[in-house]
């Protein structure tokens, strides 16, 4: 077997054992104020992401980016022997979220993959975040992708 499968093993095992599983789930508790501050910061001017009382009052699609999980990783989860950074967030708006209300977050695995750059082979994880009401409606999806440099 070649370095390279060896390496592409280790990924395919990490897929198998990690792609999927909940291991985390919190509670948001989202008061107007909150959207409200974040859409002023973000520069909004859209009425309806800034006064309560509009009729279509709701948070900002991107909002959810701005909550995270009590955990980023399982436990157990590989480190694949390198340096690790931020490596970009992504945002998928299901249903407009309308404050007051309780929010759901659950995390997994959503993704390993790896990519060959100059100075080696860059591992990816993508950690996704999913956002329930407490009816259970899904709203919107939080992608978080962290990428891991191996050591030469």
């Amino acid at each position: 077997m070649s370095e390279q499968q060896e390496l592409d093993t280790d990924i395919q095992e990490a897929r198998e054992e990690f792609l999927g599983v909940e291991f985390d789930s919190v509670e948001f508790d989202l008061q107007p104020s909150h959207t409200i501050k974040y859409a002023t910061l973000c520069g909004e001017t859209q009425e309806r992401f800034l006064d309560e009382n509009h009729p279509d009052f709701q948070a900002p699609p991107t909002f959810v980016a701005s909550l995270s999980g009590g955990r980023y990783l399982p436990e157990g989860y590989p480190r694949f022997g390198g340096v690790s950074m931020d490596a970009g967030k992504g945002v998928e708006s299901l249903e407009p979220i309308r404050p007051p209300l309780k929010l759901i977050g659950k995390s997994h695995i959503h993704d390993i993959f790896t990519k060959t750059g100059r100075s080696g082979r860059m591992v990816f994880t993508v950690t996704r975040l999913e956002f329930y009401t407490e009816d259970g409606i899904h709203v919107a999806n939080s992608d978080s992708r962290q990428v891991s440099r191996e050591r030469g």
